[in-house]
């Protein structure tokens, strides 16, 4: 699988996808400036939102690049590193790379590039039905959410609510059905979080709510190799 995980054509692909990403994202930033400049905003009032922007944007990605260190290990660098760059999620990559495996019978000890293959197919490919459904769909979803809030504002809640608990399932059951280490490292990752919300709530430390993402994903990646050497 290596020979093609870490791939020096691999590693270019990845680098001229994320330059393009990059390049992307700077052109509409120097569009967005020239608009908002337009609209009478300071060059200090953008600069402010730029830093602040920046600021809230690095603290969350601790969790990322964790993730990146656990999916390197087996995967290899580049393709993560891409995924986690562009448009993955720490979550849907190990579950999608692990689905692939199994699919196939192996495991990554005896994975072949063939599987390697298809483990990039399922992670790139297949993810784009959402982001199709999202263009075609997201305006009228946010629409009919805003109507169900000016009608009442208990639908508008419980619409919201439904959408977070419809994502938290998809990832929450694959790992609830494992059992054993999956379950003990899922209720570790639970136990983390809620201290630190105690913690934020008793204390006052609000600056910690930017961290227990982080930490809990931190914290139960550590007890899941504890789990494993105590239940074999």
């Amino acid at each position: 699988m290596s020979t093609i995980s870490e791939n020096k054509m691999l590693y270019l692909l990845v680098i001229l996808g994320i330059c393009y990403v990059l390049g992307v994202a700077i052109i509409f930033l120097k569009k967005s400036w020239d608009r908002a400049k337009n609209l009478g905003f300071t060059k200090t009032d953008l600069s402010n939102v730029i830093k602040a922007s920046v600021s809230f944007s690095l603290v969350p990605s601790i969790a990322i690049v964790v993730g990146f260190f656990s999916l390197a290990t087996m995967l290899g660098v580049p393709w993560p590193w891409f995924r986690l760059s562009v448009v993955g999620s720490v979550g849907y990559e190990i579950m999608a790379a692990d689905m692939s495996l199994k699919a196939t019978g192996h495991e990554l000890a005896n994975a072949t590039s063939m599987d390697f293959i298809l483990i990039m197919y399922v992670m790139s490919l297949c993810i784009l039905g959402g982001l199709i459904a999202a263009i075609l769909f997201s305006k009228k979803i946010q629409m009919g959410t805003m109507t169900m809030k000016q009608k009442d504002s208990r639908w508008g809640a419980l619409g919201n609510s439904t959408f977070m608990l419809t994502i938290i399932i998809v990832f929450l059951v694959p790992m609830l059905m494992g059992g054993g280490v999956n379950l003990l490292t899922f209720f570790t990752s639970l136990g983390i979080a809620v201290i630190l919300s105690m913690l934020v709530k008793k204390f006052k430390m609000l600056w910690l709510n930017n961290f227990i993402l982080a930490l809990s994903l931190l914290g139960a990646m550590i007890s899941s190799v504890l789990w494993t050497q105590l239940l074999g």
